[in-house]
């Protein structure tokens, strides 16, 4: 995803120079030839994230359109202050990257496993925020987000995410792609879970379960529209699933006073993981790979 994302950044900013990429001195290997290419759209802050978002607040308030860049929580959580106070309050042009979102960098432990991001940003308001789930969508992602003029929180993985869309999906900000029918249950992913959402479906078939799957790419505005046509929601993310896209899905679902089978697929919210390893490991562990889906939704529908 953000070899997807830098590219097309790229492309965006050759044709306009007021785009500017801000990094906390890393991710050289991705943005390198970004800073070759346009060095004075590229600006190093040091290890200083706080500094990082104000620098981006004000360049973006003077007209720019500015993306910070950094990895996992480090963008976010380290900088929360800033991004409430100086982009968020402000309306600011700012476009929040993160990448390793989820347990991308399982083997590095908690303290960079972005697994709270998604709460916190749909908290602040004015600001958007997009959770891409394979390359294809995470190019669309950088395009919809620079032209979104306001605050943006992009949450990416890190890489060799799989393709999913064979082509250019239907892309916009508060729309959510359907990826596939089903009447028995509908599974809303996010973050990259979008492979295993499919491959759960497709175990999930010979069962007599036929789930539909919803790419929801885009949290906040969400689109209310991705729940109409089952009794059944299922919502898939590797974050908690306090306040994340299982949040958001239950606040809608109660204020729309509907009664449904609902459960929400993610990290248990009442304590932090002790489980360090690579992505697919800690995956299996959490019940986010395709059997562990599976076995969720065909255990919940079996109650019903």
């Amino acid at each position: 995803m953000r070899s997807a994302f830098i590219e097309e950044l790229t492309r965006l900013a050759r044709a306009d120079r007021n785009i500017v990429l801000v990094v906390g001195d890393l991710g050289f290997g991705v943005v390198g030839k970004f800073a070759e290419e346009l060095p004075a759209q590229f600006v190093n802050a040091g290890v200083a994230e706080q500094n990082m978002t104000g620098i981006a607040a004000g360049m973006a308030l003077s007209g720019r359109t500015v993306l910070t860049y950094s990895i996992a929580n480090f963008p976010v959580v380290r900088c929360l202050e800033q991004i409430r106070n100086d982009v968020c309050y402000h309306d600011a042009n700012v476009k929040i990257v993160a990448v390793g979102g989820g347990m991308a960098y399982g083997s590095l432990g908690m303290t960079h496993h972005a697994t709270e991001d998604l709460a916190i940003m749909r908290a602040m308001p004015n600001i958007v925020v997009l959770a891409p789930n394979d390359p294809v969508e995470a190019r669309l992602a950088t395009r919809a987000a620079v032209e979104h003029r306001g605050p943006v929180y992009l949450r990416l993985g890190k890489q060799g995410e799989k393709r999913v869309h064979a082509s250019d999906p239907d892309f916009r900000i508060g729309k959510s792609i359907r990826m596939r029918d089903g009447d028995d249950a509908t599974l809303l992913v996010t973050g990259g879970l979008l492979q295993n959402a499919m491959e759960a479906a497709e175990q999930l078939a010979p069962r007599g379960i036929h789930a539909a799957v919803v790419s929801v790419p885009c949290l906040k505005p969400f689109d209310a529209e991705a729940l109409d046509g089952t009794t059944a929601v299922f919502t898939i993310e590797e974050h908690s699933i306090i306040g994340g896209l299982g949040g958001v899905v239950a606040e809608t679902l109660m204020e729309a006073g509907g009664a449904r089978v609902f459960k929400r697929i993610g990290l248990p919210g009442e304590q932090f993981s002790s489980k360090v390893g690579d992505q697919d490991y800690l995956r299996r562990e959490f019940g986010l790979d395709p059997a562990g889906i599976a076995s969720t939704v065909e255990r919940v529908l079996s109650r019903k």
